[in-house]
């Protein structure tokens, strides 16, 4: 019974990802009948990204003051509603404006899965708890192509987010249910660490590794179906054949890595030079003629990203205190969607103007940058 309150933040995660890729996946559709551009496509995501970024750390703070029931239960309220809006979409303002309050509300996500591993799991299994509650974000990108490819293609894309809303629904009827057993306010004595300080050079150390490190993941995740289309000719089934397969790199990265933080906790900092390394092949994926080797290399760089995710997280919660978990888990998920939403229009501008070498390039590189931003502040 005590990693049900953690499992709840698996499916919390994973509806929240089902949310936000099915805009992705069916991106070449929604494109194709609205009219909108790749660099337009990338504003929006920039729209969900500011917000995301602003609702991580306000939603890490709601949550370590007024606990996990109360705030889980408006967050996804919230967003549940968001998703839904989509629906009523069409242009650049409207689809931007629905993507921003989805974002927003969404922040809550890792906090919350953070808040709860930490506050209901002893210590040697935090790493494991943070990636049990952190894979449904994977899991939900593994299965938004199985699942909402065959909706979109029976009720159209609009009836896709329908669904959506749907699904966030039924999570709040559950969490009634399960939330019952946790306090209404955090009863945690936490570690001997210190608050998370802007100030601090070792936050900046933490958001960089998590950020950058972590920059693959969204880059894959927002733009593999679009450069499948337009790059490969693929159809928007086919594309849904296959859009499974990077985020399952993903989702094994998250349950690798946690069980190699816990196992190899003195060993953390020296994983983090080899992540970088890993994480260079992306850069030839656009170069790679076979479709099979394409994917696999996909899957590869969310696999090594993943990584970013786990160990940076890991080694914050042991410098700092864990009763800011939720704080450390929004400055995070904040910074990662900071930068994500930064770069995506210039991505998108890269794909309109076909340089998808320099668009991969690029994403491989931006662990690079995260490595020595941590090494020189940790």
């Amino acid at each position: 019974m005590r990693w049900v309150p953690t499992i709840s933040m698996l499916l919390v995660s994973l509806i929240s990802y089902i949310d936000r890729n099915t805009l992705a996946l069916l991106a070449p559709t929604i494109l194709r009948e609205t009219g909108l551009s790749g660099e337009q496509y990338g504003y929006i995501i920039s729209a969900f990204s500011v917000m995301y970024m602003i609702g991580n750390p306000v939603w890490g703070i709601l949550l370590d003051r007024f606990g996990l029931r109360v705030g889980m239960t408006a967050a996804v309220s919230f967003w549940t509603v968001a998703s839904a809006a989509h629906a009523f979409a069409g242009g650049l303002f409207s689809f931007a404006a629905a993507r921003a309050v989805l974002g927003f509300g969404e922040g809550a996500t890792f906090p919350g899965g953070m808040r709860t591993a930490v506050q209901t799991l002893p210590l040697e299994s935090h790493s494991r708890g943070i990636a049990v509650s952190y894979s449904g974000g994977s899991l939900g990108a593994v299965l938004t192509p199985i699942i909402v490819t065959p909706i979109a293609a029976h009720w159209g894309w609009r009836g896709a987010f329908w669904f959506t809303g749907f699904v966030g629904l039924c999570w709040l009827i559950l969490w009634r249910v399960v939330s019952r057993g946790i306090p209404p306010k955090p009863q945690m004595t936490g570690s001997s660490g210190a608050r998370p300080r802007i100030g601090d050079g070792r936050v900046w150390a933490f958001m960089a590794a998590y950020a950058f490190g972590a920059l693959p993941l969204g880059f894959v995740l927002y733009s593999a179906a679009i450069y499948l289309a337009k790059a490969r000719g693929l159809s928007q089934l086919t594309i849904g054949e296959l859009l499974w397969i990077p985020p399952l790199g993903w989702e094994v990265g998250y349950f690798f890595w946690g069980w190699i933080s816990d196992r190899y906790r003195a060993a953390r900092p020296s994983i983090f030079p080899l992540l970088m390394v890993l994480s260079l092949p992306l850069a030839a994926a656009p170069r790679l003629p076979q479709l099979p080797l394409l994917m696999f290399e996909l899957f590869f760089a969310m696999f090594v990203a993943s990584g970013f995710v786990i160990l940076s997280i890991a080694d914050a919660t042991e410098v700092f205190s864990a009763d800011h978990s939720g704080l450390i888990a929004g400055l995070g998920a904040g910074s990662w969607s900071a930068v994500v939403g930064l770069v995506m229009p210039a991505f998108g501008r890269l794909f309109d103007q076909q340089r998808y070498d320099t668009a991969f390039a690029v994403a491989a590189v931006f662990p690079i940058a995260g490595y020595g931003v941590w090494r020189a502040f940790r």
